[in-house]
């Protein structure tokens, strides 16, 4: 939520937790501030969702220094506690000023991703989270090494899986340049919902079946049928007698 999309208030009444751009990808004051009085309005918990400072790329380029190279896009990885520290409060300004609280912090696109495998990253995000608040919970990739991470900074640890995005055969999300990383047929998407979070594991492009844990469902708020699949997930896990409530 707070990137920039119109649909963002159609999907509030839908979900339980909402992941708030911070101003690195996407996002200003202004919209944080909204996005918080929605979440306020319809009770939902208020995540944090900082990123790399790329604007450009929507933080969906790894720009750290380690991974890309050097130039004048390149973020040393000495500098990602402080950048992601500031993303951090200036939501939590927003928060105390409207009387709420953030709940939980998740990484966004392409440094959610680093963290699954890198320890360094991981560690890094993982104390800026500490640091900030030791209770707030930390959303990442099921089955990833940021899991470990979180543990050792004393964090609770949410295992997240997604609806609209398609897995490869080690855990890890299809890369979006990939022709078949998003998910944009209602069916398969609820197919793979429900598999999830029923039978705890997913099917990878090549046919492999992951096993994983289903904490939390992620649907990104800028797809096409964001606001079709929210009501869809809702609406499907109710059927299915499965009960939507914070962790």
């Amino acid at each position: 939520m707070g990137e920039g999309m119109a649909t963002d208030e159609a999907i509030f009444p839908f979900i339980s937790s909402a992941n708030i751009a911070c101003g690195g990808h996407a996002g200003d004051i202004d919209t944080m501030r909204r996005s918080v009085e929605l979440a306020l309005r319809h009770g939902v918990a208020i995540g944090a969702h900082p990123s790399y400072p790329d604007r450009a790329g929507f933080g969906r380029t790894d720009v750290l220094e380690t991974m890309a190279g050097r130039g004048d896009r390149a973020l040393r990885l000495s500098d990602l506690a402080q950048i992601l520290a500031g993303q951090l409060g200036q939501l939590q300004v927003i928060c105390r000023e409207a009387g709420a609280r953030i709940h939980h912090v998740k990484p966004h696109g392409a440094l959610y991703n680093r963290a699954a495998n890198d320890e360094a990253v991981s560690a890094i995000i993982c104390r800026v989270v500490a640091e900030e608040d030791p209770s707030l919970l930390l959303y990442g990739l099921s089955g990833s090494g940021i899991r470990l991470q979180a543990a050792a900074a004393g964090l609770g640890f949410v295992s997240e899986v997604f609806a609209d995005r398609t897995y490869r055969a080690d855990g890890s999300l299809t890369p979006r340049t990939e022709p078949d990383a998003l998910i944009h047929d209602t069916g398969v998407m609820t197919r793979q919902v429900l598999m999830m979070v029923s039978k705890g594991r997913v099917q990878a492009s090549d046919g492999t079946v992951i096993p994983l844990m289903a904490d939390t469902i992620c649907l990104h708020g800028d797809g096409d049928h964001a606001v079709a699949f929210a009501a869809t997930i809702r609406n499907e896990l109710h059927r299915n007698g499965i009960v939507v409530a914070l962790p």
